[in-house]
């Protein structure tokens, strides 16, 4: 069994597991009375004023001629990235997202809501079918900057399926990706994977570092990581700090 890195802090963050993560997520919820649709928000602001920022900074773009594409799985990790989208197209970016399909025939609350309000904003939205994907490549490759909101920390398992095929055409592209939360097929706990990963350049990850993204072994497939504050409560912060 893989080890998880005994890295214990970093930026002045608790690094937590996984499971850590789901519990600070929830008591964040149920005893601060962070509404979890407010985390999302709050998420995808902070992660598109990076991507805004690494526009300008890294790739000498100005927004209105910078092409984005959004490639958002049907949980929880893919509604940050229609956040971040809706954000970076009032921005002025030139934003596509491109979404799983929903298992049981609906998204999670969440995520439809946001998905409501990434059409509601414009956004040209594309659900992968067996009928397109491959036809991704040929699009990822001529946008300036791609978004993987496909996998978040509670994932479990290998990638398989259409989310598999998309991170493969990511990587393919060859164009820089900046992962929200994890890199997609990356464990947050160990860091290692299943042969399945997303192959970032950044790597935004929400309210506290993941133990996974601290493994010496990862550091190549996350590339620059970046905390982004989601609004948790400081005394919930200081708690994570005390366990």
């Amino acid at each position: 069994m893989s080890k998880i890195p005994q890295i214990k802090e970093y930026e002045g963050y608790p690094v937590v597991t996984a499971e850590k993560m789901k519990y600070l997520d929830l008591k964040a919820s149920t005893e601060y009375g962070v509404p979890q649709i407010a985390l999302m928000e709050n998420a995808g602001k902070g992660i598109s004023l990076e991507i805004l920022r690494i526009i300008k900074e890294e790739l000498s773009l100005e927004t209105g001629n910078s092409g984005i594409i959004v490639c958002a799985g049907r949980g929880n990790n893919g509604g940050d990235g229609l956040v971040t989208a809706r954000y970076l197209k009032q921005a002025g970016a030139r934003v596509e997202i491109f979404i799983i399909p929903p298992r049981e025939g609906a998204y999670g609350e969440l995520v439809n809501e946001n998905l409501q309000k990434a059409k509601e904003n414009g956004i040209r939205i594309e659900t992968v079918s067996r009928e397109n994907v491959e036809g991704l490549l040929e699009i990822f490759s001529k946008a300036d900057v791609l978004i993987d909101a496909l996998l978040g920390a509670g994932s479990i398992g290998k990638p398989s399926g259409p989310v598999k095929r998309v991170i493969q055409l990511m990587n393919k592209s060859a164009k820089p990706i900046a992962a929200v939360d994890i890199p997609s097929g990356l464990s947050p706990d160990t860091g290692h994977h299943s042969g399945v990963f997303i192959m970032a350049k950044w790597t935004f990850t929400l309210g506290f570092p993941k133990s996974g993204l601290m493994a010496s072994h990862a550091l190549k497939n996350v590339g620059k990581l970046k905390i982004i504050d989601i609004g948790y409560p400081a005394q919930l912060v200081e708690e994570a700090k005390q366990q």
